[in-house]
Order: C-alpha cells, then structure tokens, then sequence
C-alpha cells in the first residue's frame, strides 16, 4: 500500500529525488531536485510549502512537489521559468500514487488546485481528472501553450532537405550575408570554468535583444539564473552558445543537454547586429551542433515566435489541470 506524507525540507533529499526522476516519465531537468530547490529558494517567499513524498515500503515511488498560497495550491517550479512540469511519479505507479495523493490532499483547506505544464504525454494529464471526479472534484484541462520541436535527422544536409523551400532558401542566404560581415565564430562555451563570466554575457544579450526580456531579468530573476545555471552546470546538462563577429559575442543561447534531446531554454542578441539575423542564425547552429552530437529532437520549448517555425518546428501542446471542489 502506498502511504503519503509531507516533505519537511528539500535538505538532503537530493540523491533521492533524482533517482525518482529517472524512474519516471517526467525525466527532465525541470523535475529535478535542483530545479526544484532553487525554485524554492528564489520564489518561495510567503507559500506555504506542501510538498508530498509516496513511498512503498519505504521506497519512493511519488513526489508531489506542491506549495500553497492563499486558497490555491499549485506545482513549484513556476511558469514563467519552467516549460514543463508535472507531479514526479515511478512509471507504473501513476493511478495507485495520484489517488494517495488526492486522499490526502482533500480534506485539506483549499478551494482551487492547478497542475501546469503538463505535456501531452503526461500520465497526470490523463489520469488525474479521472481519479479526482472519484473524489468529488471537477477538473477542467485547459490548452496553455505549444512547445515547437523538430524531430531531427542524422545530417545537416538532411535537415535543411526538409524545410520548405522557401525557409531552406532563407536560411541559407541569411548564412552567407552573416558570413560576408567579417570573421564569424560560433561556439560552445566551456561551462567547467569562467561561469560567471560567461552568464555576464549572457545576461546581458538577454537584457538589450527586446524590452519584455531586460524587464523579465530583474533582480530576483537573475539570482535564480545564476543558481540554476551552476546546478544545471553540476549535473552536466548545460550549454552555452554564443555567436561572435570579429570577436565580440552578438547573440546567445542557453540550452540543457537531455539525453537524445537539447531543450532550448533562452536566447538574447545584440540589437545592433540585427539585421544579420544573429540571434535566429545561433538558433540554427544549436539545432546544427544538435544533430551533430546525435541528437534525435530539438525542443523550442515554450511560445510561438516565428523563428521556431522558420526552422522546423512543429507544436506539441501543453495543458494545465484547475481542480475545484464540487
């Protein structure tokens, strides 16, 4: 049977919580202690913390990674830094560990409860609404976003065979107009060492590419950044690409490494190189480097801009969960 508890603290659950994420299906650095924890850390300040562990036999087998603010409860991680979220769940184990959670949850003083970013493949999302009419709550699943992914091939070549032509042809003049402004490098940043200098630049292509981003990077913002950039950096999931002209860097990308994927998470350039299209060419070299690391998807993540789609997106939907009593 298994039993559900409350999680007093994030200390030392590291090893554990990870090793969970692994056994299900929402493995991804957006599940992960790490993410999590900084989370809590940045934004957690007047929630109430509520997150739950379901074991079997004292085996983790669930985590609810909740918190609580007013009446409503919700997934950690938050939305506006997080494309994919989901209640962490050993493959196998989603009905036997979502109806413990909801036991336990229902008698508890809240009116509304929503689980955001859920992606299509979620097992919450198909599972979750069921469970909870069993107990009395009605669940509404609302579309939220698209997240725009290429499937990728095993050659660059083969890529661009696959864009329309009219993208094909775009792509491939904007190169040689970049090409033809002076000695262009784009590379990999070693992430090992320098960190925080390389994050200076980053930041600061993030701040000076559009209005929306300098004000989304405020101070509270960039602490999480740094923090979560370092962690990511720790579990060998982070990427930094950056585009130089004559040695100075006009556009950056910040990317995680997951596996057979790379998940673009940010981006910034310098709008004064905007017209050599810098910061869609950067994108397009991540989805080059992608294939040649034997890559077999590159997620955009969430939002529609243009540029996704210029490059081969397609949109996979994201849905959130609101669960009210009846």
């Amino acid at each position: 049977m298994v039993s559900v508890s409350r999680i007093e603290s994030l200390d030392g659950l590291s090893n554990e919580w990870n090793e969970l994420v692994g056994r299900s299906k929402a493995n991804r650095v957006f599940s992960t202690w790490e993410w999590h924890s900084t989370w809590w850390q940045c934004f957690g300040q007047g929630a109430e913390f509520l997150a739950l562990a379901a074991r079997q036999d004292g085996r983790l087998v669930g985590i609810a990674p909740l918190f609580k603010r007013g009446e409503r409860v919700g997934l950690m991680g938050g939305t506006d830094v997080s494309d994919y979220l989901d209640v962490i769940i050993a493959s196998g184990w989603e009905t036997e560990v979502l109806n413990a959670f909801l036991e336990y949850l229902v008698p508890l003083p809240w009116t509304a409860m929503e689980v955001q970013c859920l992606r299509c493949d979620s097992m919450t999302l198909t599972t979750l609404p069921r469970l909870a009419s069993d107990h009395g709550l009605v669940v509404e699943v609302v579309p939220m976003d698209v997240c725009p992914r290429v499937s990728l091939p095993a050659t660059w070549d083969e890529y661009l065979a696959r864009l329309s032509k009219k993208d094909r042809h775009e792509l491939r003049r904007k190169i040689r107009r970049l090409e033809s402004a002076g000695p262009v490098r784009w590379h990999v940043a070693n992430v090992a060492v320098g960190l925080d200098s390389k994050l200076d630049s980053f930041l600061k292509l993030m701040r000076v590419s559009h209005s929306g981003k300098a004000a989304f990077m405020d101070e509270r913002m960039e602490r999480f950044f740094r923090a979560m950039a370092e962690r990511v950096r720790d579990r060998g999931e982070l990427k930094l690409y950056f585009l130089e002209i004559e040695d100075k860097r006009v556009a950056g990308a910040m990317c995680f490494d997951q596996g057979d994927e790379l998940l673009l998470y940010n981006s910034g350039f310098d709008r004064d190189y905007g017209h050599l299209s810098v910061g869609l060419l950067l994108k397009a070299f991540c989805l080059r480097d992608a294939i040649a690391t034997g890559k077999k998807e590159f997620d955009f993540l969430r939002g529609e801009e243009p540029y996704k789609y210029d490059l081969g997106g397609v949109d996979q939907p994201i849905y959130r969960l609101e669960v009210r009593r009846g």
